[in-house]
């Protein structure tokens, strides 16, 4: 008679296991629910915090864009009716409505300065400045992780502190310097790269993307990859430098206070060499607060571009941004804005992803 008392105490925990389970599954879902549902409010109510502020600032900072477009000759009622056709006659709540209106429904405006449409110059020039930011990452991660994980295994040997003065050195000096300093000697002393621009203009590609580099190499157009990389190399290398000795420097803090913990005592003692025990154990470890700083600095980097990118004549928004505000263009520079806005914010979801993915206490959590 104990049996089926037995075997039903069985069914009834398997269900209550399995009830408990279905709970958890829901309880989860709902989590993840609400986690979506609040970056997407933080994301919209960023960008509107953004659009007010460079909207606002912009009528407040003095001078007149319809000034600097009209003739000498130009009469009041000319004047008047340019105004009126940017909307800069109605009041600056009414512009700012319609403004947001037209721009959730796509249309960020007409460009004051070049006469065309705001989302087509940026669906243009943002690909470069992508290319050239991604790019410039890619270096920055390689040679930053290398730099700390050869100065880890080099620690408390003559060779550390020489390490952490080039890379002191690498980092005091902003990319803007370096630019200069590479145009100087790459391009002057030995020039050996091009000095401006995106691609050789005699190179007569029909692109069926504004992704050169990319577009080139799935092509198999190698010379013109080639063309495209070597326009790249200084402005990658000015944006990267910095990046890199910032990355070696959280990294390799990282990795030595990972080094003298008990999980790599107990790995030297099983005879793993000291490049396998940095790499394999301590570097998993410590790459969380490394991805974390990187992707605050991407973002700095994308603004970095601004002044690069005029540097090397390379035609992407961080130039485009320059003329805009030179030619006071209040209808490109807030598109600008926003898409500086949208990167910064898609960029920090990655890095959260990133970071939960390495960390399996975040992950779990």
């Amino acid at each position: 008679m104990a049996r089926p008392h037995s075997e039903m105490a069985s069914f009834a925990d398997a269900a209550a296991a399995s009830w408990r389970h279905s709970v958890s599954c829901e309880k989860y879902e709902l989590m993840i629910a609400l986690s979506i549902f609040n970056r997407v409010v933080m994301a919209a109510v960023t960008l509107f915090g953004v659009a007010l502020i460079v909207f606002v600032l912009l009528r407040v900072v003095p001078g007149d864009p319809i000034a600097m477009m009209i003739s000498p000759g130009a009469s009041a009622a000319d004047i008047a009716a340019l105004r009126a056709h940017y909307g800069l006659d109605a009041s600056l709540t009414m512009q700012f409505g319609l403004w947001l209106k037209a721009m959730l429904g796509g249309d960020f405006g007409t460009s004051i300065s070049l006469k065309r449409s705001v989302i087509s110059l940026l669906g243009e020039r943002l690909p470069a400045t992508l290319e050239l930011a991604i790019a410039a990452l890619v270096v920055a991660v390689g040679l930053g992780a290398a730099i700390a994980v050869v100065g880890t295994l080099l620690r408390r040997s003559p060779l550390e502190p020489v390490i952490d003065a080039l890379n002191g050195l690498f980092l005091a000096v902003p990319d803007f310097v370096w630019a200069l300093a590479l145009v100087l000697v790459l391009g002057v002393f030995y020039p050996l790269l091009p000095l401006s621009g995106r691609i050789d203009p005699m190179i007569d590609l029909p692109f069926a993307t504004p992704f050169y580099l990319i577009e080139s190499l799935v092509r198999l157009r190698f010379a013109v990859f080639g063309d495209v990389l070597a326009h790249m190399v200084m402005p990658v290398l000015a944006l990267a430098l910095p990046l890199a000795a910032i990355i070696a420097r959280v990294l390799k803090a990282a990795l030595s206070e990972a080094m003298v913990q008990d999980y790599i005592l107990l790995a030297r003692l099983k005879g793993m060499s000291e490049l396998r025990l940095v790499l394999q154990e301590a570097l998993r470890n410590a790459i969380g607060p490394t991805i974390a700083l990187t992707g605050v600095q991407f973002t700095f980097l994308i603004g970095g571009t601004v002044i690069v990118e005029r540097i090397f004549s390379y035609p992407g928004i961080g130039n485009m941004a320059i003329d805009a505000v030179i030619n006071r263009d209040l209808p490109l520079i807030q598109g600008l804005v926003l898409v500086f806005g949208v990167l910064f914010i898609l960029v920090n979801l990655l890095v959260d992803l990133l970071v939960a993915a390495f960390n399996p206490r975040l992950r779990h959590g």
